[in-house]
């Protein structure tokens, strides 16, 4: 599914390279549930963010399905990011001045999926995550735990092959973060592929596989 060959990332100061990560070497297939660990400053979210066609290597190739997302246009990226991955992100991102509805159906709009199916695909969502009765409420309205089900629940509606999750539960407790890392289990189950980059123990056990990172390299 996903195939990494020596990837570097690093920012050029004058005449001075930081380097983020080093020859990072990395096979993914369809179905695991891949945890991301490290200290802070390791490199775990900007290889995230490469894996997720959201920032992209100094240098190496990147494998998407066999396709070469190293050589694409950035247009070309975002297509395939939009049609097949699903973000979530410790500080939720959901859009303040959208209701719990209009969030969910945002991904569905830059998708040009038509306005019938939108309501269906949202009302489903609302349902399977029993949130029906937020649908119009404004994020500031929800504690983190629904603010954090209503970003899994939009990361879901797109169906995508991959949900890349970024400390999923670092801004809720340990009950609500529970929850949360129990539906990844069973989404994982179902068929979805999830890499997931927590700092606990306790998280990277609902996955079957842990990468290291230190310092860029994987240790």
């Amino acid at each position: 599914m996903i195939r990494l060959q020596k990837i570097t990332r690093y920012y050029t100061t004058g005449f001075i390279k930081t380097f983020v990560l080093r020859n990072i070497e990395l096979r993914l297939e369809e179905g695991e549930f891949l945890t991301i660990m490290g200290p802070s400053g390791a490199g775990k979210s900007t290889l995230l963010h490469i894996i997720g066609m959201l920032d992209t290597a100094s240098s190496g190739e990147y494998f998407f399905y066999d396709q070469p997302v190293h050589k694409l246009s950035e247009r070309h990226r975002t297509e395939l990011h939009q049609q097949n991955i699903g973000f979530v992100f410790q500080s939720y991102h959901l859009i303040d001045d959208l209701t719990v509805y209009e969030n969910l159906e945002t991904p569905l709009l830059y998708k040009k999926i038509k306005a019938a199916e939108r309501k269906s695909m949202v009302a489903d969502m609302l349902d399977r995550f029993q949130i029906v009765a937020k649908k119009d409420l404004f994020p500031n309205q929800l504690s983190g735990g629904q603010q954090q089900l209503v970003a899994v629940a939009r990361a879901l509606i797109i169906k995508p092959r991959l949900i890349l999750a970024d400390e999923p539960t670092g801004n809720l407790n340990s009950k609500q973060g529970g929850e949360i890392m129990g539906l990844f289990k069973q989404l994982n189950e179902e068929g979805t592929t999830i890499i997931q980059v927590t700092h606990s123990e306790r998280n990277a056990a609902y996955g079957n596989r842990i990468i290291n990172l230190l310092d860029g390299w994987i240790v």
